[in-house]
């Protein structure tokens, strides 16, 4: 039986994973399909914060229930850090995708239209 704690950290580092994989993949899948255009994937901003901020959430319950027990611990704490850490991961590079956003509106509305 898995403990909630352990749960919590095997989640935050699912999604860290997601947090940091959402957004290379929505621009990935521009490639393929047609009709969704390379700034349709910033739908996907929200996304990887979202679960960033989930990964993070979640790390830090499952550290707070493993500071609560004795015993074993060094792998629920490693597995929660890494989810905090890939949650962190996601929050930058949904920031970084926000700021490419704004800047190529302000290019945009600048006259240079024709990008």
């Amino acid at each position: 039986m898995v403990s909630r704690a352990n749960g919590a950290a095997w989640a935050s580092l699912v999604a860290g994973v997601a947090s940091v994989a959402t957004l290379p993949l929505a621009v990935y899948l521009t490639r393929f399909i047609e009709s969704y255009r390379l700034l349709d994937a910033g739908y996907a901003i929200p996304v990887g914060a979202a679960l960033g901020v989930l990964a993070i959430a979640l790390a830090r319950r499952a550290r707070r229930e493993t500071a609560l027990r004795l015993g074993r611990t060094e792998t629920r704490v490693g597995t929660a850090r890494a989810g905090r850490l890939l949650g962190i991961a996601g929050l930058c590079v949904a920031a970084a995708a926000v700021v490419s956003l704004a800047v190529y509106e302000l290019l945009q509305s600048a006259g240079g239209g024709g990008f």
